[in-house]
């Protein structure tokens, strides 16, 4: 991903700024989940950023808000209304991310893909201006265009932001964010499956961003698909590497069509003026350093073998062609190039990935290449391209049958547990120390406040775990509800949705309450009903619950004794297990363990 000259060798890495919200595949957690809490070692972001600079000490890193925790609107799902705290707790990120990990971060952004305040945008420039930190730049609004015409018409609008990036613009941009001046970005763009028909798209675009839209810079959503499958997006990354339970990973073709790219080229290069649409169908971009080095690349992908999940691709025709270039000025005295070739097939055949060729001569400035559909070439005068060698990785497997945790190893500490991926609010390694007895390390949920969400965020904490296609289970685990009279905790088993849509999850739901009752549901809602009574349950003791769940029937323990039997259950017959509470409220959770085993129904 990172190492220059290696693989995908990326120049620019953006994280989300977790808000303690779901953003897309699950919840990221804050910095500041209160006012008073911060807290700077939360989530991968942190040492994700650091092994990209270990790499490729000049990566840009970014930031983006996709939420933010509950207290910054006051109780408003709104992030505005006191710009100043909302810039306060966007610049403590970024002086966080220097103090503890020494990362420079060198771009903010505002909101993801929702509405901008130019009063907000202003606010942060002072802010960070005030504090030393006048090289962070402002990218706004990564929604579409429109604060262009703002910018067009506020200059102190258009002084406080250094690029206009816009999300999935299909390659095009419009005159106002032509004529601001400004660097144009595709701050997000991709979100595509990385086969083969993903990795055209990408090449598509990494030219015909700048061909069409004149945008420097494309950032693929996302980096690496390492979430479960099932979950929406999947298989959506550069390349794929959802089992850390077994280390399998797989390299795919858009990790080679970005060396095409970044591997010959740098931040700072310049796009040449003389770039522009073959005649037969794809385009062509050159860059250089002024230093005397040029990269071309060129692509020429067909409309099926490109299409991007969004925004949908008008029709259009690619043949083969023969393509002369002619280069005239400093580079008119070149006598050869260096080759790099990629052809992207059907499933019928085997792709040709970043392959090396011989240097093609050039006469009097003067080359011609034969070029066939989808494929892409760079020509280069570097030498320093590398297709990098890696081992085979270990063999898929499948998510353990059997599966327990104690949540005693806490490595990385103030982060979910491993293969935990939270829902809805944020569950975290929590050391109990009034009167543990035997649960001193603990899970906990650790939000009471509903954040400023993304998405349609579930009113319940949820966080899912195991294999999707599990039919019958049986999950233990020993509960603690912190929140008398109106607490509540529940296990769960063949949960069938996960993020944005978390909230309408379907599947089997053991609830107990802290006024001594218990249900069984078949959705997260509680709304469905298939069983309730009373079970003794008291806030602030610990209490173990198991669940089992076979064919078409459930039956649940309290403390090893009988809750429940014969419950018949409606809905998925197959699905991940949860652990979970009834609002945003603070529990505690430990000795989980499940038993599954799959069936065909």
């Amino acid at each position: 991903m990172f190492k220059p000259n290696f693989g995908a060798s990326l120049h620019i890495f953006k994280v989300e700024i977790g808000g303690d919200a779901q953003t897309t595949d699950g919840t990221e957690p804050s910095h500041m989940h209160y006012p008073d809490d911060q807290n700077y070692f939360r989530g991968y972001e942190w040492w994700l950023m650091k092994e990209a600079k270990k790499r490729n000490p000049n990566i840009k890193l970014v930031g983006l808000p996709w939420a933010f925790p509950g207290w910054i609107g006051n109780g408003k799902n709104w992030p505005y209304d006191f710009p100043d705290v909302t810039a306060y707790y966007v610049v403590s990120w970024i002086i966080g991310a220097k103090q503890y990990h020494d990362l420079d971060i060198d771009y903010v952004g505002i909101w993801n893909e929702r509405a901008f305040d130019a009063t907000y945008i202003k606010v942060l420039r002072h802010t960070l201006d005030r504090l030393g930190l006048n090289n962070v730049g402002i990218i706004a609004a990564d929604g579409q265009w429109e604060i262009a015409h703002d910018m067009v018409v506020d200059p102190y609008l258009n002084d406080a932001v250094q690029i206009i990036g816009a999300h999935y613009p299909g390659t095009l941009t419009v005159e106002d964010a032509v004529s601001t001046g400004k660097k144009l970005w595709s701050s997000e763009d991709y979100s595509t499956f990385n086969d083969e028909i993903g990795g055209g798209c990408w090449a598509r675009i990494l030219n015909q961003n700048y061909v069409n839209g004149n945008m420097t810079s494309t950032i693929s959503w996302n980096l690496v698909a390492s979430y479960y499958e099932q979950l929406p997006f999947g298989l959506e990354g550069l390349m794929t590497a959802k089992e850390p339970w077994s280390g399998n990973y797989i390299v795919s073709s858009p990790i080679w069509i970005t060396a095409h790219t970044t591997q010959f080229t740098q931040p700072g290069w310049f796009y040449l003026k003389t770039v522009g649409h073959l005649e037969k169908g794809g385009s062509y971009v050159a860059l250089t350093d002024r230093m005397g080095n040029i990269t071309i690349i060129i692509e020429t992908m067909s409309h099926d073998h490109s299409v991007c999940i969004r925004p949908p691709l008008p029709k259009f025709n690619v043949s083969a062609q023969n393509a002369t270039f002619k280069l005239d000025g400093s580079f008119n005295d070149l006598k050869s190039l260096q080759v790099w070739y990629s052809k992207l097939c059907t499933n019928a055949t085997k792709p040709t990935l970043f392959t090396k060729k011989a240097a093609i001569p050039v006469k009097d400035g003067s080359f011609t290449l034969e070029l066939n559909v989808d494929e892409v070439y760079t020509l280069t005068t570097l030498k320093t391209g590398q297709k990098g060698s890696y081992p085979n990785p270990p063999e898929s497997q499948p998510f353990p049958r059997k599966y327990k945790d104690d949540f005693n190893v806490r490595n990385p500490p103030f982060s979910e547990a491993p293969y935990f991926a939270d829902q809805s609010g944020v569950f975290e390694y929590f050391t109990n120390t009034s009167d543990p007895g035997d649960h001193v390390f603990t899970l906990r949920q650790v939000l009471t406040q509903r954040p400023i969400t993304w998405a349609t965020d579930s009113y319940q904490a949820i966080s899912v775990i195991g294999d999707y296609s599990w039919s019958n289970v049986t999950i233990t685990c020993d509960v603690y509800i912190e929140t008398p009279d109106t607490g509540s905790v529940f296990i769960a088993a063949r949960i069938d949705q996960g993020g944005s849509p978390a909230y309408l999850a379907k599947g089997i739901f053991l609830w107990v309450f802290a006024d001594g009752t218990y249900k069984v549901t078949a959705d997260l809602l509680g709304k469905i009903i298939l069983r309730k009574g009373l079970s003794g349950v008291r806030a602030r003791h610990w209490h173990t619950l198991t669940l089992r769940v076979e064919g078409c029937t459930a039956y649940g323990l309290l403390n090893g004794n009988l809750l429940f039997k014969d419950v018949l259950t409606v809905g998925p017959m197959h699905g991940w297990v949860a652990i979970g509470t009834g609002s945003f409220e603070f529990a505690q959770f430990d000795n989980f363990m499940v038993e599954a085993e799959v069936t065909d129904t």
